[in-house]
């Protein structure tokens, strides 16, 4: 690691040292062989050299334990090209390895010091202007540079979402911090590119312009011809891309600047004239190993690694100095010298910064809470005017007014008729559609079909098809859409089909979704609440893609809020609750909508309408608030049965038949699944003294599990007993029962708690 960082350091002031002079020439001509002027390049290498000196200083301090962060972008510093072919108002969502891009841009926006904000990003210190000490990343809120994980790849379909979002905002009137003319850039490994992440979303690019949709959007490979220590195999890049119809493509040296700048000029000029997605090859090498701890020695050549030395893109623009008359050897060395001079002493300066120093301060942004702000909106009546365009609801067709069918159905939405569960949320949604022009619902199959519970039935015929439209089947699309749209000014309202499905792509919520304002101290916020079909007890059709009952991939996100009402009201004022909660404090919300349920209407026996309900526009549930259905409103109960979801309506009937024996239950609905109702649950489990839970999805990773450990930190010290699904997948037809709760067994388990904690 040192040996290569010292043989970069003399390899480069050795082949300078080396040139003669040539004849000054004025730096502003153009060089010859390409667009560049003399101030041009000096300028671009100002910030390789920056990005260059910043990946020493890394090193450095991670050898004196005073640093934590060592892969660098030496050897990519071509991407400043990149940079400077942008406007720094054109979003940017970087690969970890564009240093010289972020230098380049931080550079252009006064005020800004790459050196410090970078530095104190490797010292892990809390004063970090983007992530506050919590991770390394390449983000700037002044700079438009969006914050990314470390995960290959993840962030292309955030950049998708994002490239439609700024031109569907500008064509609906939706305010955004975002010109209406920007392109985005979004940059990523030649590893990255073999990643499904990369496929899926270059395709969806390429799906969504070729039915006339603009998006534009720059996609940048940084091509250094090897993931870690795995090679890609010569000209894989190019015929995996190059020939893509719909995929504009351009290819450029990105350890020359007389090639890349135009090259990335012309690219970036493509994608802003026609607003369609482009395809930059950068071909550029990797320097120092894959990070600080790697020894590519062991995997790679003697004579790979020299032969990637030679391109040294920082020293191929000093030699470009040099022999175009710019500036003399001795001149470029000691800009060199001088920048490296300013990193180190920033370096010294910034390593002792305070940390974060309590999981409080660590866990600051990821879950903002303004209950008051958020029940505020819930029931506000106007519509939103702030940095929206047009007169209020006249937005819904792009400035159409509203036809007699329209009308009539939004009459048919205010009668406050008695509505099964899918009504509800049908109602809500045209209800938040009308009244905000940032909503948008989105999803497989939710436009012309309207679903295929019907749930969406008539929204894109009453709001439009740029309201309501549907997506390409491809879920880490859908969820891309929404991350993008959230930074764009939105509030989006994305569909995935089954629950099944989001495993699919469980990432783009896990590692993109709750992350962003984490990693950006809240500057950054990807509002959205991603309604799911879920859950099982489907009648005459399932099996377990359409019936799956696993959520234990959602609970333990951080920061996420889960919903999942059982009823027809609830649905309706905890689907307002999260939309305003996302646009309040820009949550991330999981709105789980129980499939068996959408059409239910009856609750003890046919006829009944018992489980039909009549939403209320003035009612607000709060987040993390249960809902009690006491026997005949005794207080004097037996026992508590913790449920949720399909559980409602079965421990419901199961304790109507214990009442009858002289068993008095009363049944909690813990509606929200994340945050725990924690304060609901331990007052109407003190209150009766035992507990059972009916818990419908598995009985290991489940639900029930978290209610549990709850009550037992609480200190609650009745009897607890615990019923859930089997740990099997659901089968097709009836076997399903085999292996789902079912309320005969609630009744049982509420006999056997009460009869023997007597």
């Amino acid at each position: 690691m040192t040996e290569q960082r010292v043989d970069l350091d003399e390899r480069f002031r050795a082949e300078l040292s080396a040139l003669e002079p040539r004849p000054s020439q004025p730096v502003e001509q153009p060089l010859e062989g390409g667009g560049l002027t003399g101030a041009q390049c000096l300028d671009l290498f100002e910030s390789q050299a920056t990005s260059r000196h910043l990946d020493l200083a890394a090193r450095r301090l991670g050898v004196a334990k005073r640093g934590y962060y060592s892969i660098g972008s030496s050897g990519h510093e071509g991407n400043a090209a990149v940079a400077a072919a942008l406007r720094p108002s054109d979003p940017a969502l970087l690969h970890y390895r564009s240093g010289a891009f972020f230098v380049h841009r931080s550079r252009q926006v006064p005020g800004l010091d790459p050196i410090r904000d970078v530095l104190l990003g490797v010292v892990a210190a809390a004063a970090d202007p983007i992530s506050g000490g919590r991770h390394k990343v390449f983000g700037s809120k002044p700079a438009g540079v969006i914050p990314q994980t470390s995960t290959i790849a993840s962030h292309l379909p955030r950049a998708v979402g994002l490239a439609f979002a700024i031109e569907r905002a500008a064509r609906l009137g939706v305010g955004g911090e975002w010109p209406s003319d920007s392109v985005v850039l979004c940059s990523f490994g030649d590893a990255s590119a073999n990643h499904s992440t990369a496929a899926g979303a270059i395709n969806a690019a390429i799906h969504t312009a070729r039915q006339g949709v603009p998006l534009p959007l720059l996609f940048v490979c940084e091509d250094n011809g090897i993931g870690i220590s795995v090679s890609t195999p010569p000209g894989w890049i190019e015929q995996s891309y190059g020939i893509r119809l719909g995929l504009q493509y351009f290819d450029a040296d990105g350890c020359d600047l007389l090639d890349a700048a135009p090259t990335a000029t012309q690219a970036a000029d493509w994608v802003r004239e026609h607003r369609k997605p482009a395809f930059l090859h950068l071909r550029t090498v990797r320097l120092m190993g894959h990070a600080g701890s790697d020894v590519e020695s062991a995997y790679r050549t003697p004579a790979d690694i020299a032969a990637d030395l030679r391109r040294d893109p920082v020293t191929a623009t000093a030699r470009l100095l040099v022999t175009s008359g710019v500036a003399t050897p001795s001149e470029v060395i000691a800009r060199y010298d001088d920048i490296g001079g300013r990193v180190a002493a920033m370096a010294e300066s910034v390593w002792g910064e305070p940390k974060l120093a309590s999981a409080a301060a660590v866990m600051a942004p990821l879950a903002p809470l303004h209950p008051d702000l958020v029940r505020t909106d819930v029931l506000r009546r106007a519509p939103l005017t702030s940095g929206v365009g047009g007169q209020p609801g006249d937005n819904r067709r792009s400035g159409q007014p509203l036809t007699t069918e329209q009308q009539t159905a939004e009459r048919t939405v205010a009668q406050g008729d008695s509505v099964t569960l899918a009504q509800a949320i049908n109602q809500t949604l045209a209800g938040l559609l009308d009244r905000d022009p940032d909503v948008l619902v989105f999803g497989e199959d939710v436009g012309r079909k309207g679903g295929v519970y019907g749930v969406t039935k008539g929204l894109q015929k009453q709001f439009g098809v740029r309201r309501v439209f549907d997506t390409l089947l491809d879920e880490q699309s859908v969820l891309g859409t929404a991350l993008g749209a959230g930074l764009a000014g939105f509030v989006p309202i994305p569909e995935i089909q089954y629950l099944a499905y989001v495993h699919n792509a469980a990432d783009q919520l896990r590692g993109e979704a709750a992350t962003l304002s984490y990693f950006s101290q809240g500057q950054y916020r990807n509002p959205m609440v991603v309604r799911i079909a879920g859950y099982g007890y489907q009648k005459g059709f399932g099996g377990h893609f359409h019936n799956d009952n696993s959520i234990a991939a959602l609970r333990d996100i951080p920061g996420l809020i889960i919903a999942s009402p059982a009823r027809g009201d609830d649905a309706a004022a905890m689907l307002r609750t999260c939309v305003s909660a996302a646009r309040v404090d820009g949550r991330v919300c999981v709105y789980l909508e129980p499939i068996a349920l959408y059409h239910t209407r009856d609750l003890h026996h046919p006829g009944d309408n018992a489980w039909l309900a009549t939403p209320s526009d003035t009612e607000h549930i709060a987040i993390g608030r249960a809902r009690v259905y006491d026997n005949d409103n005794d207080n004097d109960n037996d026992l508590t049965i913790v449920t949720f979801a399909n559980g409602v309506p079965m421990s419901l009937r199961a304790a109507r038949r214990l009442s009858a024996r002289g068993i008095r239950a009363r049944v909690l609905d813990l509606r929200w699944l994340s945050p725990l109702p924690l304060d609901d649950l331990l007052h109407h489990a003190r209150a009766t003294g035992r507990v059972l839970i009916a818990d419908e999805t598995r009985h290991t990773g489940g639900f029930s599990e978290a209610v549990c450990t709850a009550l037992i930190d609480a200190g609650f010290n009745g009897p607890i007993t615990r019923l859930t699904s089997a740990d099997s997948f659901i089968p097709l037809g009836p076997a399903a029962s085999t292996v789902l709760l079912d309320e005969s067994r609630i009744e049982s388990a509420a006999t056997d708690l009460v009869s023997t904690s007597r």
